[in-house]
């Protein structure tokens, strides 16, 4: 069972509810459930931004300032998902927040249960990602070695933390540039996307 991914090693310490929504980090293995959860909910809304984008661009649009802002998004949503699976607080702190200003900021008149779960998952993932830095910061032992036995492991436990040393300076530039973003369409008769 083990070998085929059917059951865990070690069990984590809630249910699959709490642990989405309101994760207890106690061990190693929460750590790294919960930061890969926070790494994959951001390479989905990337995705999901990249395809709408495409999308425009299928349409007739060839470049329009919504594409160019909506590739920013997504190479910002990349890099938070990268930054989250670090434990990085800042990178926990801007997905919830670039999330949240664009679902405002759309023109949507009420957000969808999609929406408001992914919300509260970003949400989740910035406690999630202060409880394990406490948690890493009391570690006596050295961090479990990543896996990379199958392409979403290394995807997602090999990749970010080979580019996160040097990819944080791209993160905090395009984070600037979003937040300049997120300024423009807060401020009252401006209107950028």
């Amino acid at each position: 069972m083990q070998t085929l991914g059917l059951s865990d090693s070690t069990p984590r310490t809630e249910g699959r509810l709490k642990s989405l929504f309101w994760p207890t980090i106690a061990t190693d293995n929460d750590v790294d459930y919960v930061t890969r959860q926070g790494f994959w909910i951001c390479i989905v809304v990337a995705t999901f931004t990249l395809v709408l984008s495409l999308l425009v661009v299928a349409s007739g649009s060839l470049w329009t300032e919504f594409t160019a802002i909506a590739l920013l998004q997504v190479v910002f949503f990349f890099l938070c998902g990268v930054g989250i699976r670090v434990i990085s607080r800042v990178a926990a702190v801007a997905a919830f927040s670039a999330y949240l200003i664009s679902c405002i900021s759309s023109g949507r008149r009420g957000f969808g249960v999609l929406t408001i779960i992914i919300l509260a998952m970003l949400l989740a993932n910035i406690r999630a990602t202060f409880l394990a830095v406490k948690l890493v910061a009391s570690r006596t032992e050295p961090p479990p070695a990543p896996l990379s036995a199958t392409w979403s492991q290394r995807f997602s436990d090999v990749m970010p933390r080979k580019l996160w040393p040097s990819g944080k300076y791209a993160f905090y530039a395009v984070a600037v540039v979003e937040s300049a973003l997120w300024l423009s369409e807060l401020l009252p008769g401006s209107r950028v996307r």
